[in-house]
């Protein structure tokens, strides 16, 4: 097998919400959208986040409703203090405020509009295990 390419789909009832959260707050830009549907990108980032309307036809019935929840969209960043002064200041609110495991990771997580957790991580802190 070889992988060309990687996605993460997320049910929403707003794509345009969580898509303008994405593109506003991250980065991101749409690399293809239609009705109940949005694909962003970012040059650095090797996948896309699409959003689909729930209820979305083409998505198998037993799919259709679902919603993204129990997910955390997760992104590694060089300055997480920077990155979450830079969101505050946008006014963003924080969800999970700055936290720092004993593995090392340091983390802050915030919800876009419909919901979906997005999480940006560091791992600069704890000790080495």
């Amino acid at each position: 097998m070889k992988i060309t390419a990687s996605a993460v789909s997320l049910n929403v009832e707003d794509v345009s919400a969580s898509s303008a959260f994405l593109k506003d707050h991250f980065g991101f830009h749409e690399a293809m959208a239609a009705d109940g549907f949005a694909s962003l990108t970012r040059d650095d980032l090797a996948m896309n986040v699409v959003f689909l309307r729930r209820g979305l036809e083409s998505l198998p019935a037993d799919q259709r409703d679902d919603h993204a929840q129990g997910l955390i969209l997760a992104f590694e960043v060089d300055d997480l203090e920077g990155e979450l002064a830079r969101l505050e200041a946008e006014g963003v609110t924080v969800t999970m405020p700055l936290t720092e495991e004993e593995w090392g990771e340091r983390a802050f997580q915030v919800r876009d509009p419909n919901g979906v957790i997005v999480q940006l991580v560091d791992w600069k802190g704890g000790a080495a295990a």
